[in-house]
């Protein structure tokens, strides 16, 4: 993986680098060595120069003091003090440079300390004569002091002290020749060391550097284009890497990305056609909505103008009987009598026609306000009778409630519209049964099921004109009357039934139809029955009887 080769080429970097450094640590360390030994060879042929200067001078000193020509004891003194620092100074750097060698060149260090024990044995006779030196008189004496002082500076200890100082000065350049070229030899091996290590460094950072261009190019093209690619909304591009390695698995996130972005936009583009055709359902809807008000809106208009004529005309009629009775100067008991009937007819026709305007308006403007409570099922079911029974009379018709026995049940209800619907019902019934036909109102509850729960069955069953086949489907709608209807009875408004199946379907209940022509009809008003506890109640029929 690419991390894992970046890792071992940053390793084998720092470790080049790491090994730079300790190379030229120990070079240099090298170096430092070779330098002080070459300041100590320096100054220790430094040291036996000043020595024999040192050694001359005092020796010219005593020469001068014996010849009679005098000399400062105090020269003497700084003469004589420093040639016994330098002799320890020399001494110093020889033990320097026996640690700082370590074992190197045993027989020149062996020379250094026996030419030195020697030079510290002359001091101290050097020392004494040159205390000793008195002024000669006399020319041959003079000469055999001066000789006997050449003897004691040159050969004190039995040793020729000038060659020992020349061969020690001689072996001393040579050491410190030789330690000037190894120290300019560890200075060039450090400047070597360097620039091999610089250049090594260097190839290999190159190396490195044209290793990842060319392993990083066409990985990072590709993602480059992949990114780019996305960008533009080109979903179905993938990046062709494959492998372990880090920029592989950034590809298959990448495409892994595109994959669930593809997805994403076919399920946006799917929701987007879905909303436009749940648009297109709610425009057609509110389409449908719109025509259906508008043609309600005719209807009403319609009914209005039905309702109208409806109503002039009978107050036209009542007008007109009354005033061809009034135009006449004296009329007959008789004639008053068939006049105030037909008069009373014509009035009856009227409130039948205003009945029905009230139960429209009521239906299309109250429906909203209906106050829905906990009523006995049996209390709107006797105000319904007590009213058709007087209607039933007028028409020759017999009103029979079954069954005999007592019902009891609560049903949610309000007991005003629910009076007027089971009241609808029973009127329509009346209307369009023969003389002398029955009526019959049937209550009962049905068992509840998984299903379904209890309802209050009322079915309303007459004897009359029957509905046709093809009519019976239409009788719901406003003001259709069929044609064995209008034969039957030529007032009317086709709004009964309508009106009733609205106040059915308010009170949660469901209004069905069945009829055959010329045998009957039979009407079934199903209401959800309430759970009650409250004592049984007698049947309407008699509670009217005990009334």
């Amino acid at each position: 993986m690419i991390r894992h080769r970046l890792s071992w080429v940053l390793m084998l970097l720092a470790t080049t680098i790491v090994l730079q450094a300790v190379v030229a640590v120990v070079a240099l360390r090298e170096a430092q060595q070779q330098i002080v030994r070459g300041r100590i060879a320096s100054d220790i042929h430094r040291g036996f120069v000043e020595l024999s200067a040192t050694k001359q001078r005092l020796h010219s000193w005593v020469a001068q003091v014996t010849l009679g020509g005098g000399g400062a004891t105090q020269e003497r003194d700084q003469l004589m003090a420093q040639m016994n620092r330098t002799l320890d100074e020399l001494k110093e750097l020889t033990q320097a440079a026996e640690s700082s060698l370590a074992g190197e060149q045993p027989q020149e260090q062996q020379q250094r300390k026996e030419a030195l024990a020697q030079l510290g044995q002359s001091m101290q006779l050097l020392q004494a004569a040159t205390y000793q030196a008195r002024p000669m008189s006399g020319q041959a004496g003079a000469q055999q002091a001066l000789e006997a002082i050449r003897q004691t500076f040159e050969y004190a200890g039995g040793r020729d002290l000038r060659q020992l100082i020349a061969q020690s000065i001689a072996r001393e350049a040579e050491a410190m020749a030789r330690k000037r070229n190894a120290a300019d030899q560890a200075l060039s091996n450090i400047r070597l060391t360097w620039l091999g290590m610089a250049g090594l460094l260097a190839v290999l950072s190159l190396l490195a550097m044209v290793y990842f261009a060319r392993a990083l190019r066409r990985p990072l093209e590709l993602l480059t284009g992949g990114a780019q690619s996305l960008a533009q909304g080109q979903w179905q591009h993938r990046i062709s890497l494959t492998g372990k390695d880090e920029f592989s698995m950034v590809a298959k996130s990448m495409n892994g990305m595109a994959e669930q972005l593809k997805r994403h936009h076919l399920k946006e583009a799917q929701e987007r056609l879905q909303l436009e055709e749940v648009v297109k359902e709610r425009t057609a809807e509110l389409h449908l909505a719109n025509e259906s008000l508008r043609q309600t809106d005719v209807r009403r208009r319609q009914l209005l103008a039905d309702i109208s004529h409806e109503l002039r005309t009978p107050t036209t009629a009542i007008r007109g009987e009354a005033e061809v009775t009034l135009r006449g100067s004296s009329r007959s008991t008789e004639e008053y009598r068939d006049t105030l009937g037909r008069i009373v007819q014509t009035s009856r026709q009227l409130g039948d026609v205003i009945d029905d305007l009230l139960a429209m308006a009521r239906t299309d403007l109250e429906s909203l306000t209906l106050v829905r409570e906990p009523t006995d099922v049996a209390l709107p079911l006797l105000d319904a009778l007590t009213q058709a029974n007087a209607l039933a009379a007028a028409n020759q018709v017999t009103v029979v409630c079954e069954p005999a026995e007592p019902v009891s049940g609560r049903v949610l209800a309000d007991r005003q519209r629910l009076r007027q619907l089971l009241l609808l019902l029973l009127d329509n019934a009346i209307r369009y049964s023969h003389v002398g036909g029955v009526v019959t109102v049937s209550v009962s509850q049905t068992a509840a099921t998984t299903e379904q729960a209890a309802q209050w069955r009322i079915v309303v069953k007459d004897q009359g004109i029957g509905i046709s086949e093809e009519e019976l489907p239409l009788v719901f709608q406003r003001h259709f009357r069929g044609q064995t209807a209008r034969e039957h009875r030529a007032s009317g408004s086709g709004l009964g039934l309508p009106i009733a199946l609205s106040l059915a379907q308010a009170h949660g209940g469901q209004l069905s139809i069945s009829s055959q022509i010329h045998q009957g009809t039979q009407v079934e008003l199903l209401l959800p029955a309430l759970a009650s506890t409250a004592p049984a109640m007698p049947t309407p029929l008699e509670r009217e009887a005990q009334t």
